[in-house]
């Protein structure tokens, strides 16, 4: 198969997750005879400081190319310490969702077997946790009309029947292959918009007979990701929820440098780490590849590459197993991050024939 990619390195520890992700998909092309072609370009805090825009008209046109993006990150901190700057990183990231139509993003959620120290949550209570939470992208409060005076503000939200069947098709598909269980996670008994998103779900539940549907107040949601976070399969919320309920449940495997995710679009997909751009690290050779490289196995699986994709995941889980990692994971004896690459490009590699 051949695979044009659009490679947004980004900002911070970005660049280097996203070569090791790189080395990767290259170590998978050569076992399973694929050709990737890689087309970089600038975005967030570089590309502000090299074109004085966050999402150039060159990045954009480089995505709308590609059959798939790989992303980094995003974010420098002259930018966070400063909220009045007209022109920030974080606009980009919205710009291109918003251009690119990335209407769901999908974050899968795992305990990884030897990574229970790790969690703050009692090892007993991460056994059997495996889930996937479907969070709508492009509606919702984040893109509602927004206004202000010196004494009051507001921020709409809105949402249509469109916007909610697209991404609630997926996330039925995703729970019909995997343990049939669908939560769709809302405010009904407050927000209109949580309702219209409850009458939806539930219409198109009929089309899905194999799953399960139940539903949740986010209040409920956020203590039951900590009680009994094994009791999740497939969870779809809107995107507030979604962007709060996400990063909770980020922290149940004890370490953001493990949690790949995908954005789904009309044109195209993008696949990033959800870590942040760790500037305090950027350039040091520590940071965490697992979430860049398992982002580049969905990639690889949303492509129908499927023996490629769990490829690379055996390869990250051989890597746990030998302790091949950074100091976010293994303090006692650590990897830097150009090494665990290369250990899981060599695991990748060692099946070729001469």
């Amino acid at each position: 198969m051949k695979l044009q990619l659009a490679v947004l390195p980004g900002d911070g520890i970005g660049p280097e997750v996203t070569a090791q992700a790189v080395a990767v998909l290259d170590a998978v092309a050569a076992r399973f005879e694929h050709t990737f072609y890689y087309t970089y370009a600038d975005v967030g805090a570089v590309a502000i400081d090299n074109h004085g825009d966050p999402l150039p008209p060159e990045t954009l046109q480089v995505c709308l190319d590609a059959d798939a993006i790989l992303f980094g990150a995003i974010g420098h901190p002259r930018f966070d310490n400063d909220p009045s700057a007209p022109v920030r990183p974080e606009q980009g990231l919205l710009r291109l969702r918003k251009s690119l139509g990335l209407f769901a993003n999908i974050r899968p959620v795992a305990a990884f077997p030897g990574l229970d120290h790790l969690s703050p949550l009692r090892p007993e209570r991460l056994q059997g946790v495996d889930m996937v939470i479907f969070r709508e992208l492009t509606g919702g409060i984040y893109f509602g009309e927004k206004g202000k005076t010196d004494d009051t503000a507001f921020d709409n939200c809105t949402y249509n029947r469109t916007e909610i069947e697209r991404i609630a098709h997926l996330a039925f598909a995703s729970a019909a292959g995997r343990r049939g269980k669908l939560t769709l996670v809302d405010k009904a008994n407050v927000l209109e918009t949580s309702r219209l998103w409850r009458k939806v779900v539930t219409e198109l539940s009929a089309q899905y007979p194999e799953v399960t549907l139940d539903w949740m107040y986010v209040d409920n949601a956020a203590m039951q990701l900590i009680q009994q976070p094994a009791s999740f399969d497939v969870v779809l919320t809107e995107n507030m929820f979604g962007d709060i309920l996400s990063d909770e449940a980020s922290v149940i495997t004890g370490s953001l440098g493990m949690l790949p995710s995908a954005s789904i679009g009309e044109k195209t997909a993008l696949y990033e780490p959800i870590h942040g751009s760790y500037p305090q690290a950027a350039g040091k050779d520590i940071a965490n590849p697992l979430a860049a490289i398992l982002s580049a196995a969905m990639l690889l699986e949303d492509a129908r590459l499927t023996e490629e994709a769990a490829c690379v995941r055996e390869a990250v889980r051989a890597s746990l197993e030998a302790s091949v990692a950074t100091a976010d994971l293994h303090p006692e004896k650590v990897s830097r991050c150009s090494e665990v690459g290369h250990w899981i490009t060599s695991h990748i590699l060692q099946h070729v024939p001469a």
